[in-house]
């Protein structure tokens, strides 16, 4: 019988620290499933689902914790198998507009409120091309309830501002 665990971890970035972690969880016989990494701001973040055989357990969390000696932060919690809830649909959100300040906020108050349930959220800023404004874009995978109808949350996100474009699909690629 294996585990789900799911890791968190930050630390200064330097090569080699994704493959230390690997090899710690292939150590004690543990599979990595899934992941998220990236470099922000000179540091190197990540979460990462992993299955490790029941036994094996606390000598991966024991293992993981002598690698905190390096400068990793590991945050690790017992996940556990959810069953997909009928009566929600997913769909992929893409956001292009002027940033500003408590953007994020706005879009997902906007989505709270529609009962809409993020499952994945990436975002970054870049420069509009010729003018070089600062333009947010994020991407996001939403499980939307079946009552509401994808039309619904895209003019809905676009009464927030005049200038953010909101592209709905349906799928799961965020």
């Amino acid at each position: 019988m294996t585990k789900p665990l799911v890791l968190t971890f930050i630390g200064h970035d330097r090569p080699g620290l994704v493959n230390a972690i690997a090899e710690t969880i292939a150590s004690v016989g543990g599979n990595w499933l899934e992941s998220r990494l990236a470099h922000l701001a000179g540091e190197f973040a990540g979460i990462v689902l992993v299955s490790v055989p029941e036994p094996r357990v606390q000598a991966l969390i024991g293992a993981l914790r002598e690698l905190e000696a390096g400068g990793l932060n590991f945050t690790i919690a017992l996940g556990s198998p959810l069953k997909p809830e009928n009566g929600y649909e997913t769909l992929t959100l893409d956001l292009l507009g002027h940033d500003r300040p408590g953007i994020v906020r706005d879009v997902t108050q906007t989505l709270t409120k529609l009962g809409v349930n993020i499952e994945a959220f990436t975002s970054l800023i870049e420069s509009a091309p010729f003018t070089g404004e600062a333009m947010f874009r994020a991407s996001l995978r939403l499980r939307v309830p079946e009552h509401i109808a994808a039309e619904d949350v895209r003019q809905t996100l676009e009464k927030l501002a005049d200038e953010i474009m909101v592209d709905l699909r349906t799928g799961t690629e965020a």
